[in-house]
């Protein structure tokens, strides 16, 4: 008789829970790279709404993923930023890129210098 499949561990099951929310995976990439102002920041993401955009970085920012920082101005501007933790995703999020290129884009390359 087959073994039983085995149950699904907690860490697995969090960080889908966070990371598996639509558009949470593209604003991670984003700001991998740099701060980026919130008006930057969605037009970096086509398709998204502001409404969606402040939820998701909310929830970010609660998981201590990302920080807020806001530059008093005038104008105020509000920028975003990945904490220690959150620019530890870098290497997941590489090799997801990569996979989906090869698995789901029929090997089409998306940045230069992306390194798949």
């Amino acid at each position: 008789m087959p073994e039983p499949c085995g149950r699904v561990d907690l860490g697995i099951t969090r960080v889908f829970e966070l990371l598996g929310k639509r558009w949470t995976g593209p604003i991670i990439a984003v700001l991998m790279t740099q701060p980026v102002h919130f008006a930057d920041l969605r037009r970096a993401i086509p398709g998204i709404s502001e409404r969606m955009l402040s939820d998701r970085l909310t929830e970010l920012a609660a998981a201590g993923l990302v920080l807020r920082e806001v530059s008093e101005g005038p104008p105020l501007r509000v920028s975003y930023r990945l904490t220690e933790s959150g620019a530890e995703l870098g290497p997941a999020l590489s090799a997801l890129r990569c996979w989906g290129e090869k698995h789901l884009l029929g090997g089409v390359v998306g940045e230069p210098g992306a390194g798949c």
